[in-house]
């Protein structure tokens, strides 16, 4: 892509973020009329489905390939394609949403959602990776536009919406990850199992059309144009604070992929397997909701960005040098270091003066730090099945934690774009 057409796809996506943004405005009164204490359970039910579709894969990986006679190099495929979607929904999501309205968009994403996990579970490796593709891509659009459903529809409420959908969003990774080799068990196979979640979809599904249906009219979404924001692809901290979040993402989809695999190996038990990743989701939780706003609260985030570094690159060496030693100690401190993912949308927000500039911030972000986290799963599955071995993976891992914690530590800094 050449620089004036990169440049031109990261400036439309900041100018149909602004729309969103403003279109989140037109709706706010009809929202509040349809009831704030049913909206807020349609988004903690939406929340809770946009992880289960990726942590229930893990714990089950290594029986899926045995029964799909799949390659290292598939399952990698089949763990990087999330962060992909992720980051191509930056452009869809919002252009979307301005045509048929938000709360139509993230009905039909539910859909989408559905779709992808009942088409995953009916066939051989191909239809595997075409249904978590279609999964993912109904997750994606949500990522994007539930956000500013909140920003808009509780206005006086956004830090704790914020706190409580970030809570629901890592339980229902959690509960993807501990659920589902009991699910295995007792529904027979991990087709069942997989594909039980689309229940808890259609459950979202129900609770957003009662929920949301006071605001989603026609146009509400789009409102007369805006200037368009500049572009921050010349600020040096904005593209710091991009490889921030990128290499978090990388870290945290490889450890959603790999980590079950890389214990079965070791002779850690499915279930416990499962159960340890699902911890390693809920230690976020109160980091979330504890950390963020004490580091938002002082002029620089670097300090607890580097702590939670190290603690992560312990775990991750631990994993290295005797992965069978202690797993639960390695686990709570893999799930301690993912838990700068808070901070990474904290930094976001206060490297910004503005809401136009957070916007721009946001996007470019996101767009970016997701393309490079749809990486992660694969180089960790390659590399593996080159080496023979999870030494080189491992390895591989540590660096780009290190990257992470330094560029963590100059975006933390008390500084604007």
């Amino acid at each position: 892509m050449t620089r004036t057409a990169c440049n031109k796809t990261l400036g439309q996506y900041e100018h149909d973020l602004e729309l969103e943004l403003e279109g989140a405005a037109e709706f706010r009164p009809a929202t509040m009329a349809a009831g704030g204490a049913l909206l807020t359970v349609a988004v903690v039910l939406t929340a809770l489905n946009l992880r289960p579709a990726i942590t229930s894969v893990g714990p089950l990986l290594p029986e899926m390939r045995g029964a799909l006679g799949a390659s290292d190099t598939w399952a990698g495929i089949l763990t990087t394609l999330p962060g992909l979607c992720f980051a191509a929904a930056g452009l869809a999501a919002p252009w979307l949403s301005r045509r048929i309205g938000l709360g139509r968009t993230v009905s039909a994403a539910l859909l989408i959602l559905v779709a992808g996990l009942l088409i995953r579970v009916c066939d051989g490796p191909l239809v595997v990776l075409g249904g978590t593709l279609v999964a993912t891509a109904g997750i994606a659009l949500i990522n994007v536009l539930i956000p500013v459903i909140i920003r808009g529809s509780f206005p006086a409420q956004v830090g704790l919406m914020t706190g409580i959908y970030t809570a629901a969003l890592q339980g229902g990774g959690a509960l993807g990850s501990a659920v589902t080799p009991v699910l295995d068990d007792a529904l027979g196979g991990w087709r069942s199992a997989l594909g039980a979640w689309s229940a808890l979809a259609l459950l979202a599904l129900a609770a957003w059309v009662v929920g949301a249906r006071g605001f989603d009219r026609p146009g509400a979404a789009a409102p007369a144009a805006t200037t368009k924001g500049r572009s921050l692809l010349r600020s040096k901290l904005a593209w710091t604070v991009t490889l921030f979040f990128g290499t978090q993402s990388f870290l945290a989809y490889v450890v959603m992929g790999w980590l079950p695999e890389v214990l079965i190996e070791n002779g850690t038990s499915e279930t416990r397997a499962g159960l340890l990743l699902g911890l390693i989701s809920l230690i976020a939780v109160p980091i979330s909701l504890i950390v963020s706003p004490l580091a938002a609260r002082r002029d620089s985030q670097s300090g607890w960005i580097v702590g939670l570094g190290v603690l992560g690159m312990a775990g991750i060496l631990g994993l290295l040098i005797a992965p069978a030693a202690a797993p639960l100690l390695w686990s709570v401190l893999v799930g301690l270091g993912m838990s700068v993912f808070s901070l990474a949308l904290t930094v976001i927000a206060l490297r910004a003066r503005d809401a136009q500039d957070t916007a721009s911030l946001s996007g470019m972000a996101q767009g970016f730090g997701y393309l490079l986290a749809g990486v992660g799963p694969f180089m960790f599955g390659l590399l593996h099945q080159v080496s023979g071995g999870w030494t080189v993976p491992w390895l591989m891992m540590l660096g780009v934690y290190l990257v992470q914690t330094l560029a963590g530590a100059l975006a933390g800094r008390n500084r604007y774009v």
